[in-house]
């Protein structure tokens, strides 16, 4: 999708809105026809909350004619001109095309085992999830009846057509769908922040392996310079922040045993808030160390 102005949009014909908005919601162009009507609209968020409610009040049969327009999730079969450029890059950010056979055979087994109680393919917002989180998330909503599960559908494309919109258009009153993951590490051995210590966060997977989201090196406050994760959801998940404090207590002519009794230091934690700010600081000795949740 090339960026857009809400300027531009709210200036340009309704021919060339409905094509620039025409894939926010999957294959769905009528969504944004009907939208256009409603310009022109003060902000971002005003755009997107005419796009919903054009969905929220259409007939049953065109709500599940938007749910049928969604793939499946990891489908090879699926993948390439089938999917949308949007759905393809959404699926690739969570590393979908690139599962192990394991991971494969688990989303194979719910798709189908979903498909044939409720007649329509799962859907979920994979930028606000971690691999392991879409499978936990399958398992939830399972057993829900119909009804419920197709309410559930319609709020997880508005979920997904909200961030393509945030990636899309660019204005005022922008929409509320990034969260933040950060960090820092203080030497309380000399009461002082710690910098040059090498950070790497990394996704942890049950079923495949793990993904190293950032690798990155603690300034002269004991901060990165930017976010671990900014500008977007943090994807729900489970994941590990390693610390190599050894070369830096080292580098300060402190004292170590030999080898020295810390040296690369994990901290597992989880992320269950996609919009959150979540912040994971280390609190360090040679000798000892600790943690808390920041915000």
């Amino acid at each position: 999708m090339t960026e857009k102005t809400l300027a531009e949009l709210n200036a340009c014909s309704k021919a060339d809105f409905v094509a620039a908005l025409a894939n926010i919601f999957e294959y769905s162009p009528w969504i944004a026809e009907k939208a256009a009507e409603a310009r022109p609209f003060a902000g971002v968020t005003e755009l997107f909350s005419a796009m919903r409610e054009v969905v929220e009040k259409a007939v049953p049969g065109q709500r599940l004619a938007l749910i049928r327009a969604h793939p499946d999730l990891a489908d090879k079969t699926k993948r390439g001109d089938l999917l949308t450029p949007e759905s393809n890059a959404e699926q690739n950010s969570v590393g979908l095309d690139a599962l192990s056979e394991a991971e494969y055979a688990a989303f194979d087994r719910v798709n189908n085992a979903y498909r044939e109680k409720f007649g329509f393919p799962y859907i979920v917002c994979v930028r606000r999830h971690t691999k392991d989180s879409i499978l936990r998330d399958f398992a939830k909503r399972l057993p829900n009846d119909p009804t419920t599960e197709i309410a559930a559908s319609i709020a997880e494309i508005c979920k997904i057509a909200a961030l393509r919109v945030d990636l899309l258009v660019s204005g005022e009153h922008p929409l509320k769908v990034h969260g933040r993951l950060s960090t820092h590490v203080l030497d309380t051995h000399s009461g002082k922040p710690a910098a040059g210590i090498a950070v790497k966060l990394i996704e942890l997977s049950d079923l495949g392996t793990s993904r190293v989201i950032a690798r990155t090196v603690t300034n002269h406050d004991g901060r990165t310079d930017m976010p671990l994760i900014g500008g977007r959801p943090v994807p729900i998940g489970r994941y590990e922040l390693t610390f190599s404090t050894a070369s830096y207590f080292a580098g300060k002519n402190v004292p170590l045993s030999d080898p020295p009794f810390l040296d690369l230091i994990p901290l597992r934690f989880s992320v269950s808030d996609a919009e959150g700010h979540l912040h994971v600081p280390l609190l360090v000795t040679p000798w000892s160390y600790g943690t808390y949740r920041g915000s």
